[in-house]
């Protein structure tokens, strides 16, 4: 649809939503030779942050900046020195010899948590089951603070993969474990993701999930108790809401659950249909209460914590923080949720710069874990459209068409961005494998 003149683009849009990102001029075509030479830093780092942008394909990537900062403007994420892509392939469970083009989160993040391809499904274990040892488990081991921080329930794929082993992502609590027997506590195994992650106790734990630590024990020691018990009986201050992360002591570690399962969206906005819908902006999620904390929010309070906890160490500290809500709300063909969730994922991205600024030994990765499906397009299409009114004050078509609108989009099997800086930061150039991203962050830690 297109409708002429600046005001009837205001009369059909609702409020803008003023959330902090990086915006950059990208119209002085200066030689970057000399900053791509001094961006390349070999060694060790002391720390390292991995951002994952669940779903964040280039044109997740793309859609949110063209809506929040303008087609010539850039994000945050779009700021690091080095830039490459990475595919993102599975390897199939009856035949692992042969590869499944479309990933889903947990083998995915398995790749990059361990260093081997694995299964749709599988949370850090081989196609036989085995269990692998995580970057966060070795960092761990080997004397550095640790920290998990999502937007979703902790036991999602992508934060469960970083101290868990489970043959099935859907075993995300001791009363969830019927894909999962030979992992159920009951059997003699590990347990579920949620007490898995609170054995394997990094640091800080924040994201949603609450109804799964809530769950009671099924065996072993803390039979009869829930996994939050257990959790406190590691030593954890167990927090659930904005204000009791704030006041969190950064002398015990820390288990923040703010929602009984993912957190709630930063933004909503119009719903795609068959004819497209009319040019509008996005609005502020006024169900969102001010007792959740945002994503930038959860970020900076790990990393001031495992800033403290390490700072007389010689090590220092592994940190993941992912934005899971980009593919969520991709799959939902939800446009706003979905770039509202990209920008605050951006704003975390910015607050790990800005501590690499002032620590140049930190190493600062963005990536995500698969594309996904949304496209800007030219006018509405065979799927579902929706249209928003950019930065820009142009219009942006979006498409979903892998599923109708009542089902589930879907992954792509696409490559996408990983972009670096700080040491070690030049292995992510080129095209690479997912796989590959473990080996980079264990060479900057020096570990094995």
């Amino acid at each position: 649809m297109h409708i002429r003149g600046r005001a009837a683009l205001a009369a059909a849009a609702v409020a803008i939503v003023a959330v902090p990102s990086m915006a950059m001029a990208g119209d002085s075509h200066p030689d970057k030779t000399r900053a791509a030479e001094h961006a390349i830093q070999g060694g060790t780092a002391r720390n390292v942050i991995l951002l994952i942008g669940d779903g964040m394909g280039d044109s997740e990537i793309t859609i949110a900046r063209n809506y929040q900062v303008g087609a010539n403007g850039r994000l945050a994420m779009d700021t690091l020195p080095l830039t490459g892509a990475y595919t993102t392939y599975a390897v199939q469970k009856a035949n692992p010899a042969l590869p499944e083009y479309v990933t889903d989160s947990a083998a995915s993040g398995t790749g990059w948590a361990t260093g081997h391809k694995t299964y749709n499904g599988a949370i850090s274990v081989l196609p036989d089951g085995k269990p692998m040892p995580t970057i966060l488990e070795l960092a761990k081991k080997a004397g550095y603070r640790t920290g998990d921080v999502t937007t979703a329930e902790l036991q999602d794929a992508t934060p469960a993969v970083l101290g868990s082993h489970v043959v099935d992502r859907g075993c995300k609590g001791p009363q969830s474990m019927s894909a999962c027997a030979v992992n159920d506590k009951v059997n003699g195994g590990t347990g579920s993701i949620a007490e898995q992650l609170v054995q394997t106790r990094p640091d800080v734990l924040l994201g949603g999930g609450k109804v799964f630590f809530d769950q009671t024990v099924q065996a072993g020691g803390f039979k009869g108790k829930t996994v939050t018990d257990q959790a406190k009986a590691a030593g954890y201050q167990v927090v659930t809401d904005a204000a009791g992360l704030a006041k969190a002591s950064g002398k015990a570690p820390i288990l923040g659950a703010f929602a009984p399962n993912n957190m709630d969206l930063e933004w909503v906005g119009p719903t795609p249909t068959k004819t497209g819908t009319a040019p509008a902006k996005c609005a502020t999620n006024t169900a969102r209460t001010a007792a959740q904390p945002h994503l930038v929010d959860m970020a900076t309070k790990a990393l001031d914590v495992l800033d403290q906890q390490s700072k007389h160490s010689k090590k220092g500290f592994f940190l993941q923080i992912e934005g899971a809500s980009i593919d969520k709300q991709d799959h939902a063909a939800n446009p706003c949720g979905q770039i509202g969730e990209t920008v605050a994922f951006d704003a975390a991205v910015k607050k790990a710069l800005d501590y690499q600024r002032t620590h140049r030994d930190t190493l600062v990765v963005v990536t995500a874990d698969h594309g996904h499906t949304s496209q800007i397009v030219e006018a509405a299409t065979l799927g579902y459209t929706a249209t928003l009114i950019t930065h820009d004050n142009a219009t942006m078509t979006i498409s979903y068409a892998t599923s109708e609108i009542t089902g589930s989009q879907q992954h792509t099997g696409t490559e996408v961005r990983i972009a670096a800086g700080g040491p070690q930061a030049a292995n992510v150039l080129g095209v690479t494998n997912q796989t590959d991203l473990f080996y980079t962050m264990r060479r900057a830690l020096g570990i094995r």
